[in-house]
Parts: structure tokens; C-alpha cells; sequence
């Protein structure tokens, strides 16, 4: 990236907008009688929550390594990305660029927003290529770029992600839902180099409170100033903070539960051997598996008759199908049931 100032890619109007801040959190005030909010009197939980997330962004930051001032929390990485493309693109002006096949939502929020979606093809190993990636950043300058790693859904980390980030003249989003499965280090080690790096993580994968929808938005504290600035004032609730914080509080059952879903990885790769109908299994950094298949159709249809439910990615991936990596007794499902498929 050259030198550019962040605020020369900032839609005008952001720039000019006042966040809403409640005047708790504004004035770090607490009192005996709350009669400021509309709020009931009644109830366990009939107070608006903390808006800013102090506490969990604190303890992020510990985690972290970084201030609590590059952190933004989200109602999941969805809200983020979200967020991100309000920010920074001008609806029916500006474009983003993801790779292709990756994660659908890049696409989905820049057309609610009316932005153009520019599609990176990946290689056969889905890997990016280089040359077309400088190409079609030369041709069709594009405002964010999303790169996800480990990609969903192929399941491979993009190698060499400094040179995308220094390549690209708007901000580049990295996105590491699966980034606790793999053994490549975090691209937060790189933000204090890039002014225009963000990075996205999410507690709905390795930490098993998807249901919690909690993500985050690690960045300059300038980035994160503008995301908190557009975000919806209370926009993650107070059960979702408090069971995040609990969850952070029990690290050996985290580390634990990854390791179960790593030892259930490599247990499943061995079987997906001896599987007729598979005729290709693609390697993964994530917690899933994206297989080939022979008959992908009716492998993917005769699975579903025995409610075994998993994500077909044909036709854009041909012949695939994505596998969440479960518990040992749905893997030994899985696998009983592959292998009574003739192919």
C-alpha cells in the first residue's frame, strides 16, 4: 500500500457522522437511580448493556496484546463486515474484491449496499495467483479487499498474506474464523506495520459459542474509531458478553476442546481413505474438510435421507461437499454411512 491517509478511503458522510453515545458509557457514570433510558425497573436483565463492551474488549486486549482502543465487537464477524463496507465504500460507486470460492457473506453485504463484487479465481489448489491478483487490482481498483485464512470453504491458509496487504491501495481484510486450527501465526502481528489492515475473528468456531454471536474487529485505533461510529448502539447483548468473558475464564477447556477437534481431524483423514465414493479430500487448516466426490448429487441427497447434514458446494466447487468435523459419534456416523455408498 502506498502512503495513504485511511481517511482519504472513508465514505464522506462517515466522516462527518456523530456516533451515538449513551451517557453512561460517555460519562463513565454510575448512580443508585437510573431513570435515563426508558428502561423498566424490573427484571433480571432490564438494563440496556454496556454499548461499548469494556470489560470483553480489556480482556481481549490482554489476550491480545494490543489496546482496547483496536478492538471493535460485533454481533458475530457478519455485523462486522458489514460495518466494514459502510465505512469505507460509497453504495453504487465503489467495488470490493474477494477471492473465489470464499466466504459468501463479502459478497452478500457489498450488494445489499450496492457496491460492486470483484471475484479473484483461485487455483486449482486454491491458492491465489499473484499476477491476476496485481492484474485485477490495476484494472478494477477496489476499495476492500476480504481475504480469508483459512479459507471458508476450502479449509487452506493463503500463503505469504503480507504481499496482498502491500499491494493493495485500500484496506484488506483478513479474516481468521478458523485461525486457532492452524499452525500459521495471526496476521495481528502485522497490524502495527499496516495502517489499512484489519483483522477479523469470531468466537463461533474454536471458543463454541456460535450461539453467542460475538466477533471482532482487530485494527488502528483510527479504523475502529469509524466502525464504533456507524455500529448500532448496543449492538452486542448482556448474556453474549458475560458468557464470552466466562468462556475466556476457562482457557484449559478451550485448549482442550481444539485439541479434541484436531485429534478428530486426523482421525477422519485416515478414514476418508478407505471411502470409495471420495476421490479427492483437499487439504485444511480449518475445522472442516472439503471432499470430492463421485455422484456428488446423490451422495449429498442419500446423506440427507439419514438427516446427516453437511454443505454441497457443487456447482461452484464441482463435485464437493464441505465436512464440519463433529463429535466422535457423528464422524462415526459419517463415515459408517460413506462407506456403504457405492460409487
Amino acid at each position: 500500500m502506498k502512503n495513504i491517509s485511511i481517511h482519504t478511503l472513508v465514505r464522506e458522510n462517515i466522516l462527518k457522522l456523530q456516533p451515538y453515545i449513551s451517557f453512561r458509557d460517555h460519562n463513565e457514570f454510575t448512580a443508585p437511580v437510573l431513570l435515563d433510558a426508558n428502561e423498566s425497573p424490573f427484571g433480571e436483565f432490564n438494563r440496556y448493556p454496556d454499548s461499548t463492551q469494556k470489560k470483553l474488549k480489556n480482556r481481549l486486549a490482554d489476550l491480545k496484546n494490543l489496546s482496547s482502543s483496536q478492538i471493535a465487537v460485533g454481533n458475530g464477524s457478519d455485523e462486522l463486515i458489514d460495518l466494514i463496507i459502510k465505512v469505507f465504500c460509497e453504495p453504487k460507486k465503489d467495488s470490493v474484491l474477494m477471492m473465489n470460492p470464499s466466504f459468501a457473506m463479502y459478497g452478500f453485504y457489498a450488494s445489499i449496499n450496492e457496491n460492486k463484487v470483484l471475484k479473484l479465481d483461485l487455483d486449482e489448489n486454491f491458492g491465489i495467483i499473484k499476477d491476476d491478483f496485481l492484474k485485477i487490482v490495476e484494472e478494477q481498483p477496489a476499495k476492500i479487499f476480504f481475504l480469508c485464512s483459512p479459507n471458508n470453504p476450502t479449509g487452506n491458509s493463503i500463503e505469504d498474506i503480507e504481499f496482498y496487504i502491500q499491494n493493495f491501495d485500500g484496506i484488506v481484510v483478513v479474516d481468521e474464523a478458523y485461525i486457532e486450527f492452524s499452525e500459521n501465526r495471526s496476521s495481528l502481528e502485522l497490524l502495527n506495520q499496516y495502517p489499512n489492515l484489519i483483522v477479523l475473528q469470531t468466537f463461533s468456531k474454536a471458543w463454541g459459542t456460535a450461539g453467542a454471536r460475538v466477533g471482532m474487529a482487530y485494527a488502528s485505533e483510527e479504523i475502529i474509531k469509524l466502525i464504533n461510529t456507524v455500529k448500532a448502539p448496543y449492538n452486542v447483548n448482556s448474556l453474549s458478553q458475560q458468557l464470552i468473558l466466562e468462556t475466556l475464564d476457562d482457557e484449559i477447556k478451550f485448549k482442550e476442546n481444539v485439541n479434541r477437534i484436531l485429534s478428530e481431524r486426523a482421525w477422519l483423514q485416515e478414514q476418508f481413505k478407505d471411502i470409495e465414493c471420495i476421490t479427492k479430500v483437499f487439504p485444511t487448516d480449518a475445522n472442516f474438510f472439503l471432499v470430492r466426490v463421485n455422484n456428488v448429487e446423490e451422495v449429498y441427497d442419500k446423506m440427507l435421507e439419514k438427516e446427516i447434514l453437511t454443505s454441497k458446494r457443487d456447482p461452484g466447487i464441482p463435485g464437493c461437499i464441505r465436512i464440519n468435523i463433529g463429535s466422535r459419534q457423528e464422524n462415526e456416523m459419517l463415515i459408517s454411512f460413506l462407506k456403504n455408498i457405492q460409487s
